[in-house]
């Protein structure tokens, strides 16, 4: 569906690419568009950590359990507004550039995230508070659904034609860094200044330091040049295979292939440091430093999985990653909860993090070169985002459901095993797009 079938890629085609101004050009490229990624997920990771007093900070409640929830209703508002951004910011990055779209999206990272560290707390202002916190995570979601598709979209319309695959995986690679710079810089702080002056006025500083990162990657996007993908197609008007392309059965395709990484994802790095410290006896620090763990092996086997789907094909890596899920996911987390070793539970969150990394490092390009060049951001980012809000953003609720309805905690085995199967189905549908060209 996303490029001209049946075009080869010839050797020809990369000469181009080989110049020393070419290297340069695809190189401002990855990092213009992985700072992005990086202070999105940064500010996504603090607000986590630093839920417990943000509850206090902005809401009115003698209960912290409640005021821990308020927290992160508040934080589920980013997942509920991403399809919004992915909409709007992907219909504004066809119509005039993937370039103005990543400057618009990291404006608004770094606006709101900077906005969170300056607001007035509930003691100060009252009810106006918390007001002001829901405004400034509407303003991040917004900017997350449009930094995704933009980003992806951008990398790879920048990769060289036989690296596409390589190019896409340092979109969720530099997702991982950015949830790993999140996590060390909301601990090492906590450590540093201790828990009083950490609740006092220190859970501003995270906030404030990725306000601070703004104008330093504004500099660094401004620099970018326009994908030559999208200068192509905006100076051939009249060559839109965009006119006729299938968009509604592409979308849906491409909402239901991600599954598998979105529930993975959330589960494993969101959901799994409460899961080891109840079920598996890990303490907290062992569970975020297991995490961590998991985050790296994630963000290293993104790059791997993209540069050997530019060999074997996109679709062989991903559904690699879905037999592996569905045979493993039952006998492996049964190991877990049976095993009581701090050292397997660690293991076996590392594997279940490269079985997604697997799928992850093959999913930006696949999903890029679904779509025609003309209709590609609105496309993916709208149904991106729309999967990645169902399947990610209450994976933790649906795990937590399923354990209080089964009494089981192994029961998540078969909400894993669930997403691989819908993420199978619809891979099968793919078309082979690693060797051809974009559309």
């Amino acid at each position: 569906m996303s490029a001209s079938k049946g075009v080869p890629l010839g050797g020809s085609a990369s000469a181009p690419l080989e110049s020393a101004e070419g290297f340069r050009g695809r190189a401002k490229a990855v990092l213009g568009a992985g700072i992005g990624n990086v202070l999105e997920w940064y500010d996504f990771t603090v607000y986590a950590y630093l839920a417990a007093i943000i509850g206090r900070k902005f809401f009115s409640s003698g209960d912290e359990t409640t005021a821990l929830l308020a927290t992160f209703a508040v934080f589920g508002v980013g997942f509920v507004a991403r399809p919004l951004g992915g909409i709007l910011i992907g219909m504004f990055g066809d119509r005039f550039g993937r370039k103005p779209a990543l400057l618009l999206t990291f404006g608004l990272i770094a606006f709101s995230t900077g906005m969170i560290g300056i607001l007035p707390t509930y003691e100060t202002i009252g009810v106006a508070a918390p007001i002001l916190l829901v405004v400034a995570r509407l303003l991040q979601g917004i900017s997350a659904g449009g930094e995704w598709g933009s980003a992806a979209s951008f990398l790879v319309e920048w990769a060289p034609a036989n690296r596409r695959g390589l190019y896409g995986s340092f979109h969720p690679a530099a997702i991982c860094a950015g949830q790993l710079l999140g996590a060390g810089i909301a601990a090492g702080l906590t450590t540093l200044l201790g828990n009083e002056a950490m609740g006092d006025w220190g859970w501003r500083v995270p906030f404030l330091l990725g306000a601070l990162i703004g104008p330093l990657g504004l500099l660094a996007r401004r620099q970018l040049h326009e994908t030559p993908a999208f200068r192509k197609a905006k100076a051939e008007p009249g060559h839109s295979a965009a006119a006729t392309f299938p968009m509604m059965r592409a979308m849906a395709v491409a909402f239901a292939f991600p599954a598998l990484q979105s529930v993975l994802t959330y589960l494993f790095l969101s959901y799994f440091p409460t899961f080891t410290q109840r079920f598996a006896g890990l303490d907290a620090g062992t569970a975020l430093w297991s995490t961590a763990l998991a985050t790296f092996v994630m963000g290293s086997s993104c790059v791997a999985s993209g540069r050997l789907s530019d060999s074997i094909g996109r679709k062989r890596c991903l559904i690699a990653s879905c037999i592996l899920s569905l045979v493993f996911a039952y006998p492996l987390l049964s190991w877990l909860l049976a095993s009581g070793s701090i050292t397997t539970t660690i293991m076996i969150q590392a594997v279940f993090a490269s079985f997604c990394g697997l799928f992850l490092g093959a999913m930006p390009a696949a999903l890029v070169e679904m779509f025609p060049t003309a209709r590609r951001l609105t496309g993916l980012a709208t149904a991106y985002n729309l999967q990645s809000m169902i399947f990610g953003g209450f994976a933790p609720f649906i795990a937590s459901w399923m354990i209080a309805r089964s009494g089981a905690p192994v029961s998540i085995a078969f909400f894993i095993m669930f997403a691989a199967l819908i993420s199978a189905l619809a891979i099968w549908r793919l078309r082979e797009t690693a060797h051809t060209e974009l559309s």
